[in-house]
């Protein structure tokens, strides 16, 4: 497959971006969404920040403290038997709760070429809402009547939900509130209504009896969601064999819609790319499907790093014969590959 990663990669980093707290680091920029919007490419960075100089003792939180509107800084000793730092870098447990190591806002960024960004020096949309302490992550845009309607993921005590906010100009944001309650992430609402409705993918996390998959919703006014319909789920023995879920935003080809997807592998745990076709009229109904990923990890940038063998993506844009996909790689960085329409298609089964 002709996919052809920036000589740039990764675009971006975390020295590319300020922290919004003199008590945080930025420890991540990655996951972006992204859109065309007339001449400049922008993107929606997911920026992840930590607490800064944390004892090597200690295990430490950033959470949003409703009363105050601020984040505050909650640490613990790692020696407590109370606390359970375990294996996954990302989260920790302490007296009963289940903390995250960074909390995530975001940023915009504006590109003339698609490559070289200037990110904006504040952040855009930050934790506000009591069902967002833990943070908002991996954003969507989609441009539907007249508006940018921006899905993403709101994390607190209460779990994982989908959130819903919309924008004109990537300076104020509304929000619309929760769409998808726990435990549910990965959605994208599609570019055009269907039969008159509104669409979305998203993706419910069950515990216990089934696997993550994805699934596809109706609304008629973006804020109350039905006619649930399971897409597509997990393969065994193929390179997304654990869990799926969706990616960017479809987009319309020739055969339908075109689904970038995150398939992953459980032995080694791995994040991979690829694609779904799906019927025009009938978005639950899977035409086709990529027998191999069309991107899984394989640049430094993607193998190493704070979760290493992770490539994901939230936004990609068709430029012609092709589609650029920026993703994010080992949940640190934003890099950027080009594919080819054709490749894509001719991989699917």
């Amino acid at each position: 497959m002709a996919t052809k990663r920036s000589p740039a990669n990764p675009i971006l980093d975390p020295s590319s971006v300020q922290p919004s707290q003199d008590d945080l680091e930025v420890v991540g920029v990655f996951n972006p969404a992204a859109i065309q919007v007339e001449e400049e490419t922008v993107l929606l960075l997911r920026v992840a920040e930590a607490p800064r100089g944390v004892p090597a003792g200690q295990v430490a939180a950033a959470v949003l403290d409703p009363a105050s509107g601020r984040i505050e800084v909650a640490r613990f000793d790692r020696d407590d038997p109370a606390v359970d730092a375990g294996e996954d870098s990302r989260v920790f447990t302490a007296r009963g709760q289940t903390y995250l190591t960074s909390i995530s806002h975001f940023r915009v960024a504006r590109s003339r070429d698609g490559i070289h960004f200037d990110v904006a020096p504040r952040p855009s949309l930050v934790a506000a809402e009591p069902l967002e302490a833990f943070g908002v992550e991996d954003p969507r845009i989609t441009a539907l009547d007249g508006a940018f309607l921006v899905n993403y993921t709101a994390v607190s005590p209460a779990g994982i939900a989908t959130a819903l906010a919309v924008t004109r100009d990537f300076v104020s944001f509304e929000r619309k509130g929760i769409i998808f309650p726990p435990n549910n992430r990965d959605a994208a609402i599609f570019p055009a209504r269907i039969g008159g409705r509104f669409c979305a993918l998203h993706r419910p996390m069950p515990d216990g009896i089934g696997r993550p998959s994805m699934w596809l919703a109706w609304s008629d006014d973006l804020r109350h969601w039905g006619d649930h319909r399971m897409v597509a789920g997990p393969r065994a023995g193929r390179w997304d064999d654990l869990k799926i879920g969706g990616g960017a935003v479809p987009f319309e080809v020739p055969g339908g819609w075109l689904a970038i997807y995150h398939g992953v592998t459980a032995e080694p745990l791995t994040y991979s790319l690829g694609a779904l076709l799906l019927d025009r009229d009938d978005p639950s109904r899977v035409l086709g499907r990529s027998r191999l990923p069309i991107l899984a990890p394989e640049a430094d940038y993607e193998v190493g790093g704070f979760f290493g063998n992770v490539v994901f993506t939230c936004g990609a844009i068709r430029q012609g014969d092709a589609v650029r996909v920026y993703y994010g790689a080992a949940d640190g960085v934003t890099a950027v590959a080009d594919i080819a329409l054709a490749d894509v298609v001719n991989g699917l089964e």
